[in-house]
């Protein structure tokens, strides 16, 4: 029974459900793809292949799926990079509602809806309500932006 427990299949089969469990613990996609591989070796196992080609097709295979398919799974399975409306404003024009002049601390616009306060990314820039601008950053709850003319 001991000498069962230590052969390789069983050995690769506990590095998979090892690899399994921390990916399932983490949720950070960080070892499933060493399962891979462990299954991988598993399988070299079954096929009575040496310990080396096993260990070889566990690193191979491992890291083919760590540097091909990680890539494509964050970006297309696990997209939990969601833009929030501040990143979205940016780049994005703008209707001012409301002078905006930074001298006299004055200045709102509206983008998607929302209506922000202003402000000039250039202090001698005033720019008058009803003109188009382009977000350009944001600080704090402020909106710097452009006139379209600028740009």
């Amino acid at each position: 029974m001991n000498e069962i427990l230590r052969s390789p299949v069983f050995i690769w089969l506990a590095f998979m459900i090892v690899f399994i469990v921390v990916e399932i613990i983490t949720v950070g996609l960080t070892s499933i793809w060493f399962a891979g591989g462990a299954f991988t070796a598993l399988l070299a196992a079954l096929a009575g292949l040496s310990p080396v080609l096993q260990t070889v097709s566990f690193f191979a295979v491992s890291l083919i799926l760590l540097f091909f398919t990680r890539p494509f799974v964050l970006k297309y399975v696990k997209p939990h990079n969601v833009k929030t409306n501040y990143e979205d404003v940016i780049g994005r024009e703008v209707q001012v509602t409301r002078r905006i002049d930074n001298r006299a601390q004055t200045g709102t616009a509206v983008c998607n809806g929302l209506e922000w306060t202003a402000r000039s990314v250039d202090d001698g820039i005033v720019i008058e309500a009803g003109e188009t601008a382009v977000a350009v950053e944001i600080k704090g709850v402020k909106l710097f932006v452009k006139p379209i003319k600028e740009v």
